[in-house]
């Protein structure tokens, strides 16, 4: 699990970091709300914490953009001092999925955490769709105008990065990390796997899904209007 902690305050962003580490998490950081928002835009994780007071922007509008510009549905907790219930109402209205006041034990945190992503994994759709495609995450099947298509299994794992996001286009960056982590290999290889991705799902039909948005990344979905 990866999870991205935003946080200006050095000494809770290091213990936090360390903390969850020790608990097993892959974590990044980010120390004002334009890092961290790049970040959240750009990689995947499956889970923010996010603290409200940043520099730049803060965290209200970090999850607000995060959640209506940019499509991202990843599991977000906020941090913050402030304990009043407008301000709790406010993350929540952002776009929040928890709210947690300072001070707090990092023990706390790390229950919240396993809490937010139980619930956010009982949300997770099995069946994916996009216009006549469909991709069944239990039994693996992926079926086009009732049509089974065989995907070895990175195939399997591009589609569902990319059907989950349908229409929004998936940045390259985002793509790879979905599919390799850390460890990318050249840059070939992303344009390998989309183009035997294509030949599976388009190449027998007569209308495209997958399209390339040239110098960002790759969207699943009809043509635009």
């Amino acid at each position: 699990m990866r999870i991205l902690v935003v946080e200006d305050n050095r000494d809770i962003l290091v213990n936090v970091l360390e903390y969850l580490e020790g608990e097993g998490y892959i974590v990044d950081c980010a120390e004002d709300g334009l890092t961290g928002l790049h970040l959240a835009a750009t990689r995947s994780y499956d889970l923010i914490v996010l603290d409200v007071m940043l520099p730049a922007i803060d965290g209200y509008q970090v999850c607000r953009r995060l959640r209506e510009d940019a499509g991202c549905e990843t599991p977000v907790i906020m941090l913050t001092a402030r304990d009043a219930l407008d301000d709790r109402l406010s993350g929540f209205s952002a776009g929040a999925d928890d709210y947690l006041v300072k001070p707090f034990a990092l023990s706390e945190l790390a229950a919240r955490i396993e809490a937010v992503l139980r619930r956010a994994q009982g949300k997770m759709k099995h069946l994916l769709e996009v216009g006549d495609l469909r991709y069944d995450l239990d039994t693996l099947e992926v079926v086009r105008a009732g049509r089974a298509l065989k995907l070895n299994p990175i195939g399997l794992k591009l589609l569902e990065a990319l059907m989950r996001e349908s229409p929004a286009v998936v940045r390259r960056e985002r793509l790879e990390e979905a599919l390799w982590g850390d460890d990318i290999p050249d840059s070939d290889s992303l344009r390998s796997h989309i183009h035997q991705l294509r030949l599976a799902i388009d190449r027998p039909f007569s209308e495209p899904l997958l399209h390339t948005v040239h110098g960002v990344g790759f969207r699943l979905g009809g043509p635009k209007p």
